[in-house]
Order: C-alpha cells, then structure tokens, then sequence
C-alpha cells in the first residue's frame, strides 16, 4: 500500500480565511430561511402558515436524508481533485440560481395556494441539495486539514464566525438599505424588495463559494486517502452501510442526542424571532437591521476570543454544556421583565438596549457550542478509526448535519402552527395585533423550547473528549499504520 501522505500545514490566518468562507455560503440559506422565507410566504404571499410549515419541514426532511448520501459519496470519491472539491464545484451556480427563483415566483403560482406551495418546496429542495453537495464537502475538510485539538477548533471558529457574520450582517444591511420605510410603506411588505434580495443572495453565494474554492485548492492532497483505509462497500445500500456505520461510536451518538434537542430549540426560536420582534416588541425593519448588526458585531469577537483563552483551558464538551444553560437562560429574561412591568413601553430606546444584549449573549454561546460540536466531531473521526480502520469525515459530518436539519424542521413546521393557532393572519401589522395574543404566541414557543433544550443539556453529560485523549487516539492511529 502507498503510505505517503501530506505532510501536516502551519496554518495561518489565510488558510483560517478561505476555509472559513465555505461558511459564508452555507449562511446565505440560513440567512433566507431565518429572516424572510416564512414572513414573505405567509404575511406578503399569503400562504398560510401551516401549509408554509410543512413546506419547509418536507425540505428539511429531504435535506437530512440527502446529507448522509453525499457525505458517503464523498468519502469514497477518486479524483485528481481529491475527495471534496468536485462536489463544491458543480454545486456552486445551481445553488445561486435557486435563490433568485425562491424569491421571484411567477404569476401564475400565485392565485392558488397548492401552486404557491408547490414552488416553495420546490426551489427549496433544488436551494438545500446544491448547497448539500457544497457544505458536507467543506465541512469534513477541517478533520483532513489538521489533526491538532486546538487548530481544528480555530478553523471552525473561522467557519462559524463567517456563517454568523453573513447570516445577520447580510440580511441586517438589506433591512436597513433595502426592506426600510419607503413611500410604499413598510418595505418587508412589499414583493417587489424579495426580488432583489433574492438576485443580492446568488451573487453573494457565487463570489464567496469561488473565493473558497480558490483558497483551500492547496488543501485537495489532503482530502486523499489510502484505498484501504476509505469505504469501499458498492452501490446505494453501501452508502446507507456507510450511514449506519457512525452510530457505532457511543460518544458520537450521545452528540447526536444533544445536537436534535439543541437545533429543534434553536429551530422554533429562530422560525418565531422575527415575528415576534414585528409584533410582540414592535420594531421597525430599520431598528431589526441594526439589532441584528449590532448583536452579531458583539458576539463574533467574544466568542472567538472566548475560544482562544478559556477554550484552551476547557474541555469542548463542557464548552457545549455551559453553552446550553447560558442560552436556556438568556432566552427568557426579557419577557419576564415585560410581563412584570419592570422595562418601558415599546418604542422606548431602552427596549432595543435589551434585545441587543440579549441577541448579542445568545450568538456568542450559541457560535461556542457550534465550534465545539463540530471540532468535537473531528476527533471523534480519528476514534472511530482507531476502532474500525476507516477514515469517514464525510459520513460523521453528514449524520451530524442529519440530525441538525431533522432538529431545524421542527422550527418552520411549529412556528408556522404557532402563527394560525393565535390566530396572526396575512395583512396585521405591528400595534394591532392583541397583546393576549402576542403573550399566547410567546407561551406556545416556550412550551417547546424550554423541554428541548433540557434534554440536550441532559446530553451534554454522556459525551467527552480531551485533548490527552486525542492524543493517545492518534498515536495509536500512527503505530497501527508504522506496522502495516
């Protein structure tokens, strides 16, 4: 067998960089999904918002399922491009094109709903399978690119800080500039603006993708492995073989258990957080931009400098663990402080002070406990070849992505049953919406988020991995090899 293989990189901060815009990518869907895509569908489309829930909750499920099979496929793809760029290439315009026809539907889908429905899903299964075929790639580079216990945390800090960057900044500067009160009234209410954001999304996607691609080219050696040591078994079952194949490791499937209770608390919040900062807080798509600005400007550098001091003295699975109750907690306060009269009416500049404490303490827990899953997950690949032989980034990142996006689906299909269960309809506008009705919302939300996220703390005590343990996972890896 051939035992030559590349030599470990220094990283340096372009390496950090150009692996890191894979996250800018990936965060342009989230920025869509997040912000726009229910209020659009639902309140300027006039979708409903139970057929918009099951819209997106069908994409995700399909998501979820995509993502094992392309992780496998890449694990045990051959080129002269390595394992991982091809997919990233041919994904890149495809996925540009699906925002553009997301936020542009034709006249003629619009007069029946099952039509208007029908589009939805279907530009966001094309939107979520090019952008599979882009991410699950980029996203096991980090394990090929670096063994070390620290760097693999930075590289994910670099993605991460990327993704929650674009994901606030992009559609923060586009409700500032683009979604503001104009002469035709309030721009999230107008069709016309959704076409230019989705045209602002492909060209977005297209420049960081290539700039990505571009700069982890050096990195393509990397992504190549001994035949021996790749997933060999034949056809689509060997693909599900290879899926079936990551539960073996128990610290894997105990972060699996964490992750689905984690995003489907997350899911809901985000699915309800524009909503309610439309009508329970009442602010205008100005002061929405700038507290999402705002916040996003204060949480990247906290965590990434949380990261680099606390993070090299704490273990990643407590990182996760104190993640949890920060954000548990943070959730909460502000409606408390609204529900015993203890802040000012809305419109009071001290209301905006909160959520963007708020915000900006929920993003930076929030980006800790993503870095440390994800680089969790690495080490976690090096022990599960220390236990079968097989190197399969792709395959734990899929499943991780899996379980992710069965979590996410709940978000759209409980906040879309939230909205036309208290009865906030296509049309209502800030300050005339029942204040009953905006506590009823919040409680409902709650309801799920609060159980949701306590069986993902329960989680965050079943799995571990220091850096002496990955260590001895690696020499171990090492002697195997020396002998063979």
């Amino acid at each position: 067998m051939n035992k030559q293989e590349p030599t470990s990189l220094h990283l340096t901060l372009p390496n950090r960089l150009s692996y890191g815009l894979g996250g800018a990518v990936y965060a342009v869907k989230e920025a869509a999904y997040v912000m726009f895509v229910l209020l659009f569908y639902t309140q300027v489309l006039g979708l409903s918002g139970t057929a918009t829930g099951i819209v997106l909750a069908l994409s995700l499920v399909w998501d979820a399922v995509s993502d094992p099979m392309v992780g496998s496929w890449s694990d045990r793809f051959k080129s002269r491009w390595g394992r991982r760029h091809p997919f990233m290439i041919f994904s890149t315009v495809p996925m540009g094109l699906g925002f553009i026809a997301l936020f542009a539907p034709p006249d003629f889908v619009l007069d029946s709903e099952l039509s208007l429905a029908g589009w939805l899903l279907g530009c966001s299964l094309w939107i979520r399978t090019a952008l599979t075929f882009f991410s699950i790639p980029h996203y096991t580079l980090v394990a090929e690119i670096t063994q070390d216990y620290h760097d693999r945390s930075a590289l994910m800090g670099q993605r991460t800080a990327f993704l929650f960057l674009t994901t606030l900044l992009l559609p923060s500067a586009c409700l500032y500039f683009l979604f503001d009160e104009g002469a035709g009234g309030d721009g999230r209410f107008i069709a016309s603006n959704y076409v230019t954001y989705g045209w602002l999304s492909a060209l977005f996607v297209w420049i960081t993708a290539t700039a990505c691609i571009a700069g982890t080219w050096k990195f393509i050696g990397h992504t190549r492995v001994d035949p021996a040591r790749a997933p060999s078994t034949p056809g689509f079952a060997g693909l599900w073989r290879d899926f079936l194949s990551t539960f073996q490791n128990r610290n894997f499937r105990n972060v699996l258990g964490y992750d689905l209770g984690a995003t489907a608390s997350y899911g809901i919040t985000i699915a309800l957080n524009v909503i309610f900062w439309t009508y329970f807080w009442e602010l205008g798509a100005t002061e929405m931009g700038v507290l999402l600005g705002l916040s996003v400007v204060i949480a990247v550098p906290i965590a990434m400098v949380f990261l680099k001091t606390a993070g090299r003295r704490m273990p990643k699975h407590d990182i996760v663990k104190w993640a949890v109750v920060v954000m548990l907690l943070d959730l909460s306060w502000p409606y408390f402080l609204r529900w015993f009269d203890l802040i000012p009416d809305n419109g009071d500049p001290v209301i905006f002070g909160i959520l963007v404490v708020q915000n900006a303490v929920f993003m930076s827990f929030f980006i800790l406990r993503i870095v440390a899953i994800a680089s969790l997950t690495a080490d976690l690949t090096d022990e599960h070849e220390a236990e079968t032989g097989l190197r399969q980034e792709g395959g734990f990142y899929a499943v991780l992505q899996f379980t992710t996006k069965l979590g996410g689906a709940v978000g759209p299909l409980y906040g879309g049953f939230a909205l036309d269960m208290v009865g906030l309809e296509e049309g209502m506008r800030p300050g005339s919406v029942e204040q009953s009705t905006l506590d009823a919302l919040v409680l409902i939300g709650a309801a799920a988020i609060v159980p949701l996220m306590l069986v993902a703390f329960v989680f965050t005590f079943r799995f571990s991995m220091t850096e002496e343990r990955l260590l001895q996972i690696q020499e171990l890896i090492a002697r195997r090899r020396r002998n063979e």
